[in-house]
C-alpha cells in the first residue's frame, strides 16, 4: 500500500516538474496571480494567425500549476495588428465550420482548448472562437472574438466577389 503511494507521489512530481519546464517555452505575455494562497494564476498568450498574419488573438484563461486539469473557462479577443489582404483570405478554410488556428492541452485526460476561425462572407468579418474540449459543470466552456475586415485589403476583395 505504501509502495502505491509513493509511487504515486513519484509521478505526480514528475509531471508537475515537466509543466514548469514547459510553461517556460510558452508564449505568454502576461501572469497574474489569484492570490497568496493559490497556485492558480491568469495567463494571457498572444496567439498571431498562422495564415492570416495580420491578426493577433490574446487568450486569457486559468492555469492549476498543482493540478492535473487546469480549468475550462477562458476569454479571447483578437484584433487586426497588420494588413489583411486578399491573398490571406485565399489560403483560409471557408466552410460555416471554418478550421482550427491553435489547440493547447490542457489536461493529461483529453481535455484541450480550441481557437477556430470562420469568415463571415456576408458580414465581411473574421470569427474567432475559443472552446474546451470537455464538458465541465454540463457546459463545453467558450468565447467568441471577431475582427471585422472593413478598410482591409480584403475588404475590398470580398466587396468586388459579392457584387459579381
Amino acid at each position: 500500500m505504501i509502495h502505491k503511494l509513493a509511487s504515486k507521489v513519484v509521478i505526480s512530481s514528475l509531471l508537475v516538474a515537466i509543466t514548469g519546464l514547459m510553461a517556460g517555452c510558452s508564449d505568454d505575455v502576461g501572469k497574474v496571480s489569484l492570490g497568496l494562497f493559490t497556485t492558480k494564476d491568469v495567463i494571457i498568450d498572444a496567439k498571431p494567425d498562422p495564415k492570416v498574419p495580420g491578426v493577433t488573438c490574446h487568450i486569457s484563461r486559468i492555469k492549476a500549476d498543482l493540478d492535473f486539469a487546469d480549468p475550462s473557462d477562458m476569454s479571447i479577443s483578437c484584433r487586426q495588428t497588420g494588413p489583411i489582404t486578399a491573398n490571406d483570405l485565399a489560403g483560409i478554410d471557408t466552410s460555416k465550420s471554418g478550421e482550427i488556428v491553435f489547440k493547447e492541452s490542457l489536461s493529461i485526460l483529453f481535455k484541450s482548448l480550441k481557437v477556430r476561425r470562420i469568415l463571415d462572407k456576408e458580414n465581411q468579418t473574421l470569427l474567432y472562437l475559443s472552446y474546451s474540449t470537455k464538458e465541465t459543470n454540463g457546459s463545453h466552456k467558450h468565447a467568441l472574438s471577431t475582427v471585422p475586415l472593413y478598410g482591409t485589403q480584403a475588404w475590398n476583395s470580398l466587396n468586388v466577389e459579392t457584387a459579381n
